[in-house]
This record gives C-alpha cells, structure tokens and sequence, in this order.
C-alpha cells in the first residue's frame, strides 16, 4: 500500500495547486450530498469543497444541501439549486438510478454535474470524482485474509459480509470488490447483507441474527464501512463473544479509528475526503471556464477521477493517520483509548 498512499498524498498537492488561474465568473454552484449517517459530509466533504471553491472562484456562491438520505428531498433540493441559478452541480445521489433523471434534467438546461462519491450508471455524468470504490472493497478484504491466514485460521472457515446501501451503485462496487477479495482466499462466505441506508443499526441487527446462526463459526467480517463495521462489532459484544472476530470498515471515521486502536476493529479506510472534494471544485470551476477536465479514467461512460486510498490497521495508524496530520492525536486518544494509543506509540 506504500505506492498507493504516495500517490493519495500527491494526488492531494496537485488538487490543492492546481487552480493557480482564478476563475472570474460570479456563479452558483451546488454540492449536494446524500445522508447523515456518516458524519464525513459535515466534518470533511462539505468543508473541503469550500474551501477550494473559495480558493479558485472566490465571487463563487456555494450551495450545500444533505437529503438526509430521502430520494424525494434530494430532488427537492436539486430542483432548488436550479432555480437558484446553479451552473454546476456537484451530486452525491441517494438513490443512483434515480439519479439518472436528475442528470438529465440538469444538462438539459445546459447545467453541468459532477457526480460525486456515488456513480451514476444510467445516465453519463459530466465527470466523475470519487474514491476507487472496487478497489477499496477489494483491498479490505485481502487485507482481512491475509490477516486471517496469519493467525492460523484454517481454510473452509466462514466470514460474514456486509455491504452498503442497495439502492447506492458505489456500495455495489465495493460489495464486488469485497466478492474479488474474498473468491481465491480459502475462506467460504456464511451470509452476505445489502445494509439500507447504510444505517448502523440495521447492520447490527443483521449481524445479531446470523451470530444466533452461526456462532463461532464466524471468524471475520467483510463490513463495507465503519458504520456496518461499527454495528457488527456491537452485535458480538452484546452477544457476549470475546474476544470479536476481526472486522473491516472504511472511511477512517473518528469511531473506527479509536475501535481499530482498541482491537476491536481490524481495519479501515484512510481517505480524505477533502482530496476528492478539492478535485470535484477543481473540475467545476474548469465548467465554469468553458474548458473540458481532461479524465485520468472513464466509469460508466462517464469521464472520471479516481484515487487510491490506503488500508489502516493498527500496525500503520501512526504512520498513515496521525504522522500525515489526518487527525490529532487528542481527538483519537481519549478515556480509554489512551493506553491502546501509548502501546501503539502515537503518544508518550
């Protein structure tokens, strides 16, 4: 993973440099996102967008709106941000068919959209910004067989995977990255579970069930973010199992961080999400140009940016959280994180 995060950690530079011309155009551009479920919208996407958008087109008026994952908000707010004036809308959508409309609608009336995070399948984008979603999927799994295999757990053993929403294409791409992982490791999956929403809760719920079912036969968890990772993990210790089986997750959120440096989690995603948001405002002020954003790749025919993350355990959260500056070490190693933080030699 050391190419990968090099190459994160250059991608971020040139997001951050690149808009060296600032673009004159006094314009509207929305950044719309999908839910609350995850904190990062607030905490990270939204923040890092503005602050590029400040940078490059300073007479720029931004607009911010969550659908708080309601599909019927969502257009709501789209249909919102139109009569506002929007010339370029950044979308994170709900529902990614029901995208497809939305897209439509938008460029007919000669608005840019940049999809955002999620694809959008059914109907092409202007460009695409966002994480490599397979790949993440795919490397939280190796990386939980590897760690499987190093423990002695012998093959034909059962793990458990927990996808994302149903109705988001980006949590499909992870759930057949998770397949890709998974299919030459050894190891057969006992239950697989598309989360609604994302919701924690539901995943924890789902996780209950099949710890009734399976009990200790279950020796790992393929969770496709912190969120379903955080709710299995929930689910084993109110079931009374000590110690968990080793959990994956994604998105490096606050929680999962704290969990992997307890031990209950075994990995995450470490991926900035203001490196994807400072290359979406990168690409609409380019629309804003009138220039075309030269693609790295193309998804779903669409002209698309994707970055490589990195894979966090407990044996490189220093190097890759906290030696990096991606969070501080008071705002991790609290209460009783501190000791696990000391072992770990993130504080003295």
């Amino acid at each position: 993973m050391k190419t990968s995060s090099k190459t994160l950690v250059g991608a971020f530079a040139l997001a951050l440099t690149s808009g060296v011309a600032w673009a004159q155009e006094d314009a509207t551009v929305a950044f719309l996102m999908p839910d609350q479920a995850s904190t990062r919208y607030e905490q990270h996407d939204f923040p890092g967008f503005k602050a590029e958008m400040e940078k490059l087109c300073p007479k720029c008026t931004v607009v911010y709106q969550n659908a708080n994952a309601d599909v019927a908000l969502q257009q709501q707010q789209f249909n919102s941000v139109i009569a506002q004036g929007a010339k370029v809308i950044v979308l994170d959508p709900v529902d990614s068919a029901a995208a497809a409309g939305l897209v439509q609608l938008a460029q007919s009336q000669g608005i840019r959209v940049i999809a955002y995070d999620r694809p959008i399948p059914d109907k092409p984008a202007d460009y695409y910004v966002s994480f490599d979603n397979e790949g993440i999927g795919k490397a939280i799994a190796e990386s939980l067989v590897q760690h499987m295999k190093g423990a002695g757990v012998p093959e034909g053993s059962g793990v458990l995977q927990i996808n994302g929403s149903p109705t988001d294409a980006a949590a499909g791409l992870i759930r057949d990255g998770i397949h890709k992982g998974l299919e030459n490791s050894g190891f057969k999956t006992l239950a697989e579970f598309d989360t609604p929403d994302w919701a924690p809760p539901k995943a924890q719920e789902w996780a209950a069930g099949q710890i009734t079912r399976f009990g200790a036969d279950i020796k790992g968890v393929v969770a496709a973010n912190d969120g379903t990772g955080g709710g299995a993990i929930a689910a084993f210790k109110a079931a009374g199992v000590n110690p968990v089986p080793p959990v994956t997750g994604n998105d490096a959120t606050i929680a999962a961080l704290q969990l992997v440096i307890s031990g209950d989690q075994y990995n995450t995603i470490s991926k900035p999400s203001e490196i994807v948001a400072a290359a979406a405002a990168n690409v609409a002020v380019k629309f804003l140009k009138g220039e075309t954003p030269e693609p790295k790749t193309t998804l779903y025919n669409t002209p698309s940016e994707l970055f490589v993350p990195a894979v966090v355990t407990s044996e490189n959260i220093k190097a890759e959280i906290f030696d990096k500056g991606i969070n501080k070490a008071e705002e991790i190693c609290t209460g009783e994180y501190a000791d696990g933080c000391k072992k770990l030699g993130i504080i003295q």
